[in-house]
């Protein structure tokens, strides 16, 4: 095991604006992470320019801080140009590395420059060690991995894929796993995907069971995670291997910004000082004073449900101050669990946070009818006065929870860090002094950090000092009077040959030329190879038919050769009995909850002589690869694979059997193909077939089908959206006593649960073999329409996707999607006779630019 030190531990910062950049690098930050106007996945941030990449880069580097662009999205076909030009201004700039989730992106990246640094973002979904082996040929250099994994299995990843780690350690949870959420586009337009995530997660919800709303009291934010704090768990997080410590936050505040990393900055030092101690209660208290829904270590000391999701609120509450004990006149009566002083913020909490809550300043501190002067301490009994326009007291009740929602002197502490004129941090000089009378004073500077070194020569020769010769102490104070610049003197080496002297202004004006030059140094950006690239070149039907086909709504490839068919995926057995029936389904995929049900599935496929393809979970742990043995043992004749993890497993085994038949391999949509180079990769990785991603509406789809091999492009059709894919169980939350699948009872074995949202629509939740939880749309879609279109440019394949329909449905689908595809009825009247929502993926789109 490899034992790091304090030199390999990254503290990573976010910053939205940049008085979050200077917070960052001025609380001890070793590298920010920003994005700018176009292809970062926080749209909402005020977000930096472009044209700002210099300048940003030039401040960073000058105090030793490394800066990571995010453009961790998807790319659609139409901006692959775009997205080139902003990567050659990267290059140019001297970013010190892109964090990418596409992997066309990253194939367009490598065309670029081979040696220019590229990390895999968290949406990327990396989870497992054959996650990381599949970057590998890419030379990512590091992996953000899922918050989802555990300490247990960070380590097992660390030390089987040998690969830079980075860990999210504060901030918001995504419920859903990221890169695996299509909610906020199905239901508000705005794709996570894309940057634009409306939060659908922090909704209110009901859930059904069986068809039944279930009472649940105060708790209807059943999505809603806490969020993540794990500064107690950073020595275990060093020990496990991780190397960069990530928190969340580029739309959050720069006090927010100086608060947290300021603590996590002092957690690293301790630990390798020497001091394993937990952060104080005052520090603690602090970080959920910036910004809380409550706290958690998420996943990282493995799966607890019920400490993951509370369910009472959405929103940050900041501190615990207690319950309201009696109501005066003018003041509330409360024996305070933390400090409160006049001018804080307070909330009263009445359970009920769709309804307005009462809140604002504290105008005094009473203790018994006299008044407080400073901070009264944690438990104290407080009458509490509000602002007289702040608060309603009839409006606030015995019981209610209070919470300390803001603190202006922690805040003024906070901006006292970084809106200073002195630099934010100083590094060490080394000075190496020669002399001997009637030649100049040499001087050698090394600025210790950067390695950068620089000589200095006095323009006056050294004389002959009959009264007081310069020393080593005298040098020592003349050089080191390094104030307002970035250096401080830490040795100083002379060799000075007799009693020598020169005027104390020729010391100064080289210590000032040293200092500048050095300074001048340090904001110096790496260099890149950079190459010229054709986006399209390796489109096919080259660049010039992608370049005129971008855009264009009709149809321009010939057919490819032979009919195009229909598979059907089927999630029971009953469907898979009456899709095996029909004679219009090509093959059909078995995606069962528990992969005891597919030896059933396998008969029923080959005793009706039909194809057949397992299907794969959408996450892939350490430890899980016992499913895909059991599956490969069955011999389908496909497999469809969703994640990048299994990919790597499935090409290995392929590998170590050269002689045997083994299936072929579908990637699904999960695998976030957006663009013909994701598509290309997929395929010379070994893939047979791929699926497009869901967020692309019909436009960008009819652009990527024109630039990529639709013969080996299979599209999903008809299908119940798969909106959230989270390791939260909804099931062992709210269904059971447990906390786990060890002891839930496995309620979703005999329930059927579902999420009605506020428009009544009930969203089904299903369980998957790691006890993983999917919540479908409640409506299912159809991209019927555009079928005949599709067909015309290539594609073959046409894939419906079944949830809980019955048999008859299913015999009923198959054959409207038969006609249409065959020309015997039109698109709009299939999706009306289903009563479908008109869509493809997560949006209708449009068929013009």
């Amino acid at each position: 095991m490899t034992i790091l030190k304090r030199q390999d531990v990254e503290l990573l910062a976010p910053a939205g604006d940049w008085d979050c950049m200077r917070a960052a690098v001025a609380n001890g930050a070793d590298a920010i992470f920003f994005g700018v106007e176009k292809f970062n996945a926080r749209a909402r941030a005020n977000n930096f320019q472009t044209d700002e990449l210099p300048e940003i880069m030039a401040f960073l580097h000058s105090y030793g801080v490394k800066g990571f662009l995010t453009f961790n999205i998807l790319v659609f076909e139409n901006e692959l140009e775009d997205a080139k030009r902003l990567i050659e201004s990267c290059i140019g700039a001297g970013v010190d590395a892109v964090i990418v989730q596409d992997l066309g992106l990253v194939k367009l990246i490598r065309e670029l420059s081979p040696d220019f640094p590229i990390h895999g973002s968290t949406q990327m979904t990396i989870t497992s060690p054959e996650a990381v082996e599949f970057t590998k040929p890419f030379d990512i250099e590091r992996v953000v991995l899922g918050r989802e994994n555990n300490l247990k299995q960070i380590k097992t990843i660390g030390e089987q894929a040998k690969l830079p780690m980075e860990v999210f350690v504060h901030g918001a949870l995504c419920v859903s796993y990221s890169g695996q959420c299509l909610t906020s586009e199905m239901w508000g337009g705005r794709s996570a995907n894309r940057g634009e995530c409306a939060q659908a997660c922090r909704l209110p919800y009901d859930l059904m069971v069986d068809g039944e709303v279930k009472p649940m009291g105060d708790v209807a934010y059943l999505l809603s995670p806490k969020d993540l704090a794990a500064v107690e768990l950073m020595p275990e997080l060093i020990e496990a291997g991780v190397t960069s410590f990530k928190i969340e936050g580029r739309l959050k505040s720069p006090e927010y910004v100086a608060n947290v990393v300021s603590k996590y900055r002092r957690a690293i030092d301790k630990y390798f000082d020497g001091d394993r101690s937990a952060p104080s209660k005052e520090e603690l208290r602090e970080l959920q004073q910036s910004f809380s829904r409550g706290f958690t270590h998420g996943f990282l000391e493995g799966t607890n449900n019920k400490k993951l999701v509370e369910g009472t609120f959405p929103k940050s509450r900041g501190v615990y101050l207690g319950r309201v004990e009696r109501i005066l006149r003018d003041a509330v009566v409360i024996r305070i669990e933390a400090p409160l002083k006049r001018g804080d913020g307070i909330v009263f909490d009445a359970g009920d946070p769709t309804k307005k809550e009462e809140g604002g300043r504290v105008y005094d501190v009473r203790r018994q009818g006299v008044k407080l002067e400073g901070e009264a301490q944690e438990g104290t009994v407080l009458e509490l006065v509000p602002g007289r326009n702040d608060v309603d007291l009839r409006r606030v009740h015995v019981g209610d929870r209070v919470w300390k929602t803001s603190d202006p002197a922690l805040d003024k502490r906070l901006r006292a860090t970084f809106e200073t004129d002195k630099p934010y941090r100083v590094f060490p000089l080394n000075v190496k002094v020669e002399g001997e009378a009637g030649q100049p004073l040499r001087t050698w500077w090394t600025d210790v950090q950067k390695g950068n070194s620089i000589e200095i020569v006095s323009e006056l020769p050294l004389e002959h000092a009959e009264k007081r010769p310069m020393d080593e102490a005298l040098l020592r104070e003349q050089f080191g009077r390094l104030g307002g610049t970035v250096y401080q003197l830490e040795q100083l080496d002379a060799e000075l040959r007799g009693d020598l002297i020169v005027p104390m202004r020729e010391l100064n004006r080289m210590r000032r030329e040293a200092a500048d030059a050095l300074t001048g140094e340090r904001p110096k950006p790496p260099a890149y190879v950079k190459r010229d690239v054709e986006v399209y070149d390796d489109a096919h039907g080259g660049a010039a038919a992608a370049r005129g086909a971008l855009g264009s709504a009709a149809a321009q490839r010939v057919p490819a050769d032979g009919p195009a068919k229909l598979t059907v995926l089927c999630r029971s057995l009953p469907q898979l009995e009456a899709a095996v029936r029909s004679e219009k389904v090509g093959m059909v995929y078995a995606d069962f909850e528990f992969i005891k049900q597919f030896p059933a599935a396998m008969e029923l496929a080959r005793s009706a002589g039909k194809p057949i393809a397992l299907a794969t979970p959408r996450i892939h742990m350490p430890g899980e690869n016992g499913y895909h043995a059991n599956i490969l043992k069955l011999k389908p004749d496909a497999v469809l694979v969703r994640n990048t993890g299994a990919l790597f497993y499935y090409l290995r085994a392929k590998a170590a059997r050269p002689n045997e038949a083994f299936p072929q391999l579908i990637g699904d949509f999960s695998l976030n193909v957006a663009n013909h180079k994701a598509s290309d990769l997929f395929l010379d990785a070994g893939c047979s077939l791929i699926t497009p991603s869901y967020d692309l509406n019909v436009q960008q789809m009819f652009d990527l089908l024109r630039t990529s091999d639709t013969s080996r492009t299979e599209v999903v059709i008809h299908q119940h959206l798969p909106m959230f894919h989270t390791e939260h169980c909804v099931y062992c939350t709210f269904m059971s006593e447990g906390t786990d699948y060890t002891n839930c009872g496995r309620p979703c074995e005999e329930h059927r649960a579902s999420l009605q949202d506020r428009i009544g629509m009930a969203h089904p939740v299903r369980v998957d073999e790691g006890c993983r939880n999917t919540v479908y749309n409640a409506i299912e879609q159809s991209g019927a329409e555009y079928m005949v279109q599709f067909r015309d440019l290539g594609v073959k394949s046409f894939r419906i996707e079944f949830l809980e329909e019955t048999a008859d449905k299913v015999e009923e689908v198959i054959e409207l999607y038969s006609d249409a595809l065959a020309g015997r009825i039109g698109g709009t009247q299939v999706w009306r006779s289903l009563k479908a929502i008109n869509q493809l993926g997560v949006t209708r789109g449009q068929l013009v630019k």
